[in-house]
């Protein structure tokens, strides 16, 4: 299991951010995303791994005037 934003979901090996943006509709083009308190860079989601027991925060940035 892997906890995402605070609700548990089921993990799957070979899971990387960018399919779990993508499986789970997290379409916002400006977001942040933390692994176990880390920021991943943008660059690194379709590389970057995420481990069964992960606690993953996903964040949209908002701009407003």
């Amino acid at each position: 299991m892997i906890k995402v934003n605070d609700t548990e979901l089921e993990w799957e090996k070979g899971l990387t951010v960018e399919k779990l943006l993508r499986e789970n509709n997290f379409i916002f083009h400006l977001s942040v995303v933390r692994i176990n308190g880390l920021n991943i860079n943008k660059k690194s989601y379709h590389s970057q791994i995420i481990n069964d027991g992960d606690d993953i925060k996903i964040m949209h940035l908002v701009a407003g005037g």
